[in-house]
């Protein structure tokens, strides 16, 4: 049986050029108008039993090169559970990935993806819950809705987004294990959270680029998370209706939840250097970060990003917008496509299941601080 190759599919992406016989050369598709690419996402079949090996030629030219070392490739045989392929290295501009696949027709991915359909799933389920409300904020370039769900009925605000970067899947695992705990009637932590808190919750704010498997960019090229100072409809409506949603409702505390591609471990970025940062702001955001670290091993503070100098944050990304424009106490929760190697799982290395036990984890660490976001409020 010949192999055949192929992506056209939901959140698809890959190219061949060229193959002799079990050898196959691929290229990554480059998001629409734009030159960000990093996220595959293919079927292989016809190859079950024998050893492959896939050389995807173009990663010395993706968007995040130090992704590539040390990171295994994700395959499964149903869809459902994603393991690693311990075969997979990296030299000289290509990721080779070698293995024997268990049966013809296994799934190979940059992450365990997270697909419109279970996107569709989610949001259906989740509405369907008593005490949740669902309103579409508007549509995307491609026609898809901004979806939002919204829950709780306490005084603080709390805004929860996902998956500006489409390719980012983890963003969006964490979204389900978010909300499964925030719906759970018998969660004694979500039962105070919903008692004190309403929770506006965005789930997937680029389903064209999720839909198109892009790493990074809506329909037309566009990086969501450099909009946030002056969206527009023509270029992206996505941050434009959110951020219109919000300026109804504003945020008392946001997450907005990526994933990266060099760093092997889970961390925050926050808004250090807006203009008018204040005392308040940066000690709960550091209690926040604290709590976290304690409750969640899968938490830690000494790798991150570089902190901006006083007067230099970047305003067009929607953590240091929302701290600035709504005096938010916001942050950027990043987690790994590699693995934390802090506490390392060969198997399955960072996972959709540890992305949900973490979103578990920062709502626990919200009720923690809790007291103190709301008498910071009053």
């Amino acid at each position: 049986m010949s192999i055949t190759i192929s992506s056209a599919f939901d959140a698809g992406n890959i190219r061949v050029v060229g193959q002799n016989r079990d050898t196959i050369d691929l290229e990554i598709v480059k998001d629409h108008m734009s030159d960000f690419h990093q996220w595959f996402h293919f079927r292989l079949a016809g190859a079950g039993g024998r050893e492959v090996t896939l050389n995807i030629v173009n990663c010395g030219s993706a968007a995040y090169p130090d992704g590539w070392p040390d990171y295994k490739a994700c395959v499964s045989l149903d869809r459902e559970d994603w393991t690693r392929i311990s075969g997979t290295s990296y030299a000289d501009g290509k990721l080779t990935i070698r293995f024997v696949p268990e049966t013809d027709l296994v799934w190979l991915a940059y992450f365990a993806p997270y697909s419109m359909e279970r996107h569709h799933d989610l949001v259906s389920t989740v509405a369907a819950l008593p005490g949740v409300e669902y309103r579409s904020l508007g549509k995307s370039l491609d026609g898809q809705d901004i979806d939002c769900l919204t829950l709780g009925e306490g005084s603080t605000t709390v805004w929860l987004y996902a998956r500006q970067h489409p390719g980012e899947t983890m963003a969006e695992w964490w979204m389900e294990g978010a909300l499964e705990k925030l719906t759970d009637p018998d969660d004694p932590v979500a039962r105070v959270l919903r008692k004190e808190c309403t929770f506006h919750v965005v789930p997937n704010m680029n389903p064209d680029g999720s839909r198109r498997g892009h790493l990074r960019t809506n329909a037309v090229g566009v990086n969501l998370n450099r909009e946030w100072h002056a969206p527009t409809a023509e270029k992206s409506p996505e941050v434009l209706y959110v951020r219109n949603a919000m300026d109804e409702m504003p945020p008392d505390f946001a997450m907005d939840i990526h994933g990266d591609e060099a760093i092997p471990a889970n961390f925050l970025a926050g808004f250090e250097g807006i203009p008018s940062i204040t005392d308040r702001q940066t000690r709960l955001f550091n209690l926040f970060s604290d709590n976290l670290e304690r409750i969640s091993p899968d938490f830690q503070t000494r790798q991150g990003y570089e902190v901006a100098k006083p007067g230099e944050a970047n305003m067009s990304m929607s953590t240091t917008q929302l701290a600035e424009r709504f005096g938010a106490v916001s942050m950027t929760l990043e987690m790994p496509f590699k693995d934390n190697f802090d506490l390392p799982d060969e198997v399955y290395g960072w996972s959709p299941e540890r992305s949900k036990y973490l979103a578990s984890a920062c709502l626990d660490a919200l009720h923690a601080i809790l007291p103190e976001l709301k008498k910071a409020k009053a």
